[in-house]
């Protein structure tokens, strides 16, 4: 397995990890366990981000342009309309 392949590798685990831990805090009731899964979470998160930097400085990750500000724009619009259940 060459480096590109290792690093894509741990980026899927990590960011696999970081939804996990996502869904057990949503659905922990326990204040303690809440609080230690999301420090977990915290550390995964910056894992996450220095395995990016890693891929980005060698090529294996091109990350998709920037967003223009009408694009952002539209999706804060789209994610600050009130929601309707029913």
């Amino acid at each position: 397995m060459d480096e590109k392949a290792m690093v894509n590798d741990a980026l899927v685990g990590v960011n696999g990890e970081l939804k996990m831990f996502g869904e057990m805090i949503a659905q922990t009731e326990n204040k303690e366990l809440k609080q230690c899964l999301k420090q977990i979470r915290n550390q995964c998160e910056m894992s996450q981000e220095k395995l990016y930097q890693v891929a980005r400085e060698k090529s294996y990750y091109v990350p998709a342009e920037k967003a223009t500000q009408e694009e952002v724009e539209h999706v804060k619009s789209i994610l600050t309309q009130p929601k309707t259940f029913f």
